[in-house]
């Protein structure tokens, strides 16, 4: 396999635009597609326009893919002794780079006890589905999350959407994302949302990349 360099931090995909989107070219990446706006659907239902909220939630599952993605590839390039072409790095950054998305918008958001319930229940569960997803089929479990990404594009184009009409507070960032993406001193939560956002168009590339280059063959599938 070839990687591409890990996104993350303040990458910026120079050949992507806010609205890309791959189309689904099979049966791997129609279901994929359905899981995701299946889950898109009950984001929209449970949280409406609450974004701040819809990031705790989609942060804490956006964390889960890379790390179980990282860690099945490293033990797999342990028992067949091959190399893994970057992708171990790429996929441990992109976890660790979800996690401080988290815990920028629990800063933010400050949720209460039943949305950290419900967000540790959404993680227990996507965490054991995604990582029997990836031992079954890597190339649908990556083409799901670059789906996943697309839809975080969207959520937080409209997050900004709704920070420049007036109808969510522009608060000062925190001081996590501020020490994070560099931002400036009196950095507000527009740019923290623009940041996340160009980290997700970043990992939503990668991880179409990741499914295209599983999906060419058993010789593109060295690890």
């Amino acid at each position: 396999m070839h990687a591409s360099n890990n996104h993350s931090n303040n990458a910026t995909v120079a050949a992507s635009s806010l609205d890309d989107h791959r189309t689904a070219r099979n049966m791997s990446d129609r279901v994929a597609l359905g899981i995701t706006l299946t889950l898109r659907f009950f984001a929209d239902t449970f949280f409406a326009k609450r974004y701040g909220n819809r990031a705790i939630v989609l942060e804490t599952v956006a964390a889960v893919p890379g790390m179980v993605g990282g860690m099945l590839v490293h033990l797999r390039c342990l028992r067949w002794m091959v190399p893994d072409h970057g992708w171990i790095r790429t996929l441990l950054d992109e976890a660790e780079n979800e996690r401080m998305h988290l815990m920028t918008f629990v800063q933010i958001a400050q949720p209460n006890w039943f949305e950290r319930f419900v967000v540790l229940s959404v993680q227990a569960i996507f965490f054991v589905t995604f990582f029997m997803l990836y031992l079954l089929s890597p190339r649908t479990a990556h083409r799901l999350v670059g789906y996943f990404e697309e839809q975080a594009v969207i959520s937080y184009t409209l997050y900004l959407t709704e920070i420049d009409d007036g109808r969510v507070e522009n608060i000062a960032a925190p001081d996590i994302a501020i020490a994070y993406w560099n931002l400036a001193a009196d950095a507000r939560l527009r740019e923290v949302v623009i940041a996340v956002r160009n980290d997700e168009m970043g990992h939503r590339d990668v991880n179409h990349e990741f499914a295209d280059i599983l999906t060419a063959g058993p010789v593109a599938q060295e690890v």
